[in-house]
């Protein structure tokens, strides 16, 4: 009775629009735990500050304040925000340690009602908001769902033969010497996986993010688990019942059943927005195979936002997120002239396949902005007149100011790889005052987008 009572609850919550559900995912690096960290700490000091001039309810002066609630789902770990404010306010400051499994906050945010409806039920209203922090690299799983055991493998070791590095090509040469048609041999298999998988890790420490499987890099609950013991073999021939090939499909047969799609039906299916955040610098700053990379991992991830009647993810999960942004991470990394080139490539990067996706009235938007302001801007005179800065400390404790260079505006060609002009640093968090909202940069223009329209 109690659970029917709680759902009544939410289902009448979302009928007077009193809840909503947002994802927020991203690969690796990109920021979720800095985001929702700041997003949660601009809604606890609104009461209090005018931090959030561009969020229309709170420029009205109708954000009455917000607070943290206990979440409704027990089985999702909760969002750690006091971890993360202890790395902000500690000496130096640090940034918080990056999640690496799904966890959730609730914040209830009361507000006064603009619309007449809602002025007749109450003077003041509230608004319930789940964020949900989850790897976006779980999203490349998805079209592995429309892949069996020999496509997919065929698939992995097609791209595995692009990538010129000595690691891979010894793991290649190691995979053709096997002979897995033979009876099982579990500790051999165990073996090969774990080698795959620390060939996967290697990979994505030198700026690869097309990762499959995704959970591989990032198992969560699933470390050393046999379903994640398998790698991609190539054979002619079919697998013989209790031979060692037979055991790497029936694994990667339960990764599809028991993890891929679990995930969708449990999570990501019961988002009303989302928003990808996305660092679009630090793989300009690694080199054209980064970034080349990360632009076919963001297609691949943007299919699995293709909401169409036919698109495998409707015909499993029926989705009905509404909102969807792309967000370009650490503007504060470049200077404020650079923004708008920021923004503009963000933009490139995700519309080959916007083009192409039926998103059924999804609104879809790009912003550039920085959750957590780590840098000072200026200017520097010179001779040739003033030169845009940023200041900060790197992440090495030592205090500079430079000019990273220009952002390209559109997909970087050949010349400017050749050039590398782009001086991308990492730079710690400034000293963050308990009394003070964390600086940001844009998070008031993205909170606008995500929840403005339920303010009203």
């Amino acid at each position: 009775m109690n659970k029917i009572t709680s759902e009544a609850k939410q289902l009448l919550n979302r009928g007077l629009d009193a809840h909503l559900r947002i994802g927020v995912t991203g690969l690796s690096r990109a920021g979720k735990t800095a985001f929702i960290t700041s997003f949660v700490d601009q809604l606890l000091h609104t009461s209090t500050h005018d931090n959030l001039p561009l969020l229309t309810a709170s420029r009205d002066g109708r954000l009455l304040g917000a607070r943290r609630v206990p979440q409704k789902n027990l089985l999702t770990a909760r969002f750690n925000l006091d971890a993360s404010y202890e790395s902000l306010r500690a000496t130096p400051p640090q940034w918080p340690t990056p999640t690496r499994d799904v966890s959730e906050i609730r914040i209830a945010i009361k507000y006064k009602p603009r619309s007449k409806a809602r002025k007749l039920l109450s003077r003041n209203a509230t608004l319930y908001l789940d964020l949900v922090d989850y790897p976006g690299e779980w999203l490349l799983d998805l079209p592995m769902l429309d892949m069996d055991f020999t496509h997919w493998s065929q698939q992995q070791i097609h791209r595995l033969r692009q990538i010129d590095l000595p690691e891979v090509k010894a793991w290649l040469e190691r995979a053709a010497t096997l002979d897995l048609l033979a009876e099982q041999d579990d500790k051999l298999i165990n073996r090969v996986a774990t080698e795959f998988t620390q060939l996967l890790l290697s990979l994505k420490s030198q700026g690869y993010q097309l990762i499959q499987p995704g959970r591989f890099v990032l198992p969560g609950e699933l470390a050393e688990a046999p379903v994640v013991l398998f790698f991609p073999y190539v054979s002619e021939e079919k697998p013989a019942k209790g031979c060692a090939l037979s055991l790497l499909v029936k694994r990667y047969q339960e990764y599809q059943s028991q993890v891929i799609k679990p995930f969708y039906r449990d999570y990501f299916s019961s988002f009303d927005r989302q928003i990808l955040l996305v660092d679009v610098l630090t793989p300009l700053n690694q080199g054209e195979h980064a970034f080349c990379d990360m632009q076919i991992a963001l297609t691949e991830i943007m299919k699995s936002f293709s909401y169409g009647k036919n698109g495998l993810l409707r015909r499993l999960f029926s989705p009905r997120t509404d909102k969807l942004l792309f967000a370009a991470t650490k503007a504060d990394h470049i200077t404020p002239d650079q923004h708008a080139n920021l923004n503009l490539l963000l933009r490139h990067l995700v519309q080959p396949i916007w083009q192409h996706v039926s998103f059924e009235s999804v609104a879809m938007e790009c912003i550039p902005f920085a959750s957590i302001q780590s840098t000072d801007t200026g200017f520097v005179e010179q001779k040739s007149g003033a030169t845009p800065v940023i200041h900060g400390t790197t992440l090495e404790g030592e205090s500079v100011t430079l000019y990273p260079g220009e952002v390209p505006a559109t997909l970087p060609k050949a010349d400017f790889w050749q050039k590398q002009g782009f001086d991308f640093s990492s730079f710690r968090p400034k000293d963050a005052l308990e009394t003070q909202p964390l600086p940001h940069i844009g998070m008031d223009k993205v909170m606008q987008f995500l929840l403005g329209d339920k303010l009203r």
